[in-house]
């Protein structure tokens, strides 16, 4: 078996192994895949439908190791099955030569620690363009999915409610005014 068919099985046989309802999700309707859809899977691990898509597909090559540590949390994968993840990985990356860059120490101005520091009474946490977690006050375990300390990954995660406030209905124009007629 090559290596692009070994991590197509590998990564499906995961996804068919956690339900919806072991991942925290609504199920809707009754069709249903075994285990996670493509979708659910991707919005777990923070990225886009098509990318998952790709990945699943056996083209690991080039998925940093960020991508790789959220799609091992979303499925769930145990330590031996995160080793495999990666050995897949590294294989996919065989004859590819990787630019390590160095990059600058993240670090955070001592103005905004006092901020976040002083902010008693909710929490506070500071991330970087990577959506790693730089720093945190001690309220911050409050809020889901956020740890107190520095250098862990928080994936974005957006409200799925189409009645949620903070969406906008897609093709709307504003509210109508009263006398005006549609065109």
């Amino acid at each position: 078996m090559d290596k692009r068919s070994e991590t197509r099985a590998f990564l499906k046989s995961r996804r068919d192994k956690i339900t919806p309802e072991q991942a925290g999700l609504p199920v809707y309707g009754q069709w249903r895949v075994p285990g996670l859809r493509r979708s659910e899977v991707a919005m777990l691990a923070g990225v886009s439908v098509e990318y998952y898509t790709r990945l699943e597909r056996g083209n690991l090559g080039g998925a940093s190791d960020s991508v790789l540590d959220a799609l091992a949390q979303a499925l769930r994968l145990d330590d031996t099955e995160r080793e495999h993840l990666y050995a897949l990985s590294r294989a996919g990356n065989a004859g590819r030569t990787r630019v390590q860059r160095r990059g600058k120490k993240a670090a955070v101005r001592p103005s905004v620690l006092r901020i976040i520091e002083g902010l008693n009474d909710q929490p506070a946490y500071v991330r970087n363009y990577r959506m790693d977690i730089l720093a945190a006050n001690p309220l911050a375990p409050a809020l889901r999915g956020v740890r107190a300390g520095a250098g862990q990954h928080l994936p974005v995660r957006l409200p799925r409610s189409a009645g949620h406030p903070a969406l906008p209905r897609v093709g709307t124009r504003g509210p109508r005014r009263s006398g005006s007629a549609a065109r």
